[in-house]
Parts: structure tokens; C-alpha cells; sequence
């Protein structure tokens, strides 16, 4: 009972701060929030063994990954707010202001991957699954997994309608989640 209260009570969190993205399909945030509501589901799935077995192989993965999720959310947050600016001529209503992006950011983080936010959500996703892997966890993931590469693939279709040429350029360059790799 308490688990559906707390996943009924975090997607009427996300579904208000995604209010505005819900409006658009097709937009990158209108996925994300779906993507948010697999990562939310994964936490109440999986939320018995946290602090249980800590130096077992799996939760070593799990807070590896979590560890990693956490690192790539705010070194990639913290490069875009100072290197991006805000262009205050950017009004897309899908948007939160922090992504309205007045230049491209091709530096710190991204220049090994263009999505450190996203890669972000995909270790955070792959760390809470591990915390118990279990079959409906594994879809849970693979789901939100899925919607986070759409989400990646929507964004990067409105950075170059923004952008144009130079996202062409920058996209060309670098990764999407794993430098080097993926």
C-alpha cells in the first residue's frame, strides 16, 4: 500500500513539473517524463535491499552506477547553465528554462557525449535495477531505457532546428551516452 502511495504521489509530482512538455507530444520532455515514470517505478519496485548486502557484486554494480548517475547529472548540469546562457529569445513552452540554451555547449562533458543528463538517467536507471534484479524490473528498464534514447533522439531534433549546421557538426564529433562508444 505504501509503495502505490509513493508512486501514485511521485508521478503527480512529475506529471506537474512536466505539465508543460505533456502539451507537446513529440517534444524531447514529453518522453522524458514517461522515462521518469519507469525510473520512479524501478525505485519503488526495487526499494527493499537498499543498505542490505552492501558489498555483494550486484549492489557494487548498483551504487557504481548510481555513483555515476549522480556525477554525470552535475558536472553535465553545471556545464550547461555556465557555458550555454540563457537566450531569453528561446520561447519554447516545452522547454524548462535551463534548457533554453542560447549557445551550443560543446565543451567540458559534452565534448565526449552529447547527452550527460540523459546518461545521467540511464545509470540511474540500470543502478536501481541492479539493487534487485528481477524479470519486471528488467522491463521496467529496458522501457525506460528506450524512452531515454528517444528522448535523446527528440532532443537532438530540436537542437538542429536551433542550432542547424553546427549541432550537425558537433553531432557528428561526439557520442551519445558513452564517450568513445555509444
Amino acid at each position: 500500500m505504501a509503495a502505490a502511495f509513493a508512486f501514485l504521489a511521485g508521478s503527480a509530482l512529475l506529471a506537474w513539473l512536466s505539465r508543460r512538455p505533456l502539451r507537446r507530444p513529440g517534444s524531447h520532455g514529453f518522453y522524458r517524463f514517461f522515462a521518469w515514470e519507469c525510473i520512479l517505478g524501478l525505485a519503488v519496485v526495487n526499494h527493499m535491499p537498499w543498505g542490505s548486502a552492501r558489498l555483494s557484486p550486484l549492489q557494487l554494480v548498483s551504487w557504481m552506477l548510481l555513483a555515476t548517475s549522480l556525477a554525470l547529472a552535475a558536472v553535465g548540469a553545471a556545464t550547461l547553465v555556465r557555458r550555454g546562457g540563457r537566450n531569453a529569445g528561446r520561447e519554447d513552452a516545452a522547454l524548462y528554462d535551463w534548457e533554453k540554451t542560447g549557445a551550443l555547449v560543446t565543451g567540458g562533458v559534452f565534448a565526449y557525449i552529447r547527452h550527460p543528463m540523459y546518461a545521467s538517467l540511464l545509470a540511474l536507471t540500470w543502478g536501481l535495477f541492479f539493487q534487485l534484479p528481477n524479470w519486471p524490473a528488467a522491463g521496467i528498464a529496458a522501457v525506460g531505457s528506450v524512452l531515454l534514447y528517444v528522448t535523446a533522439r527528440r532532443d537532438e531534433r530540436e537542437c538542429l532546428a536551433h542550432f542547424g549546421a553546427a549541432y550537425a557538426d558537433y553531432r557528428a564529433r561526439t557520442r551519445m551516452f558513452v564517450p568513445f562508444l555509444l
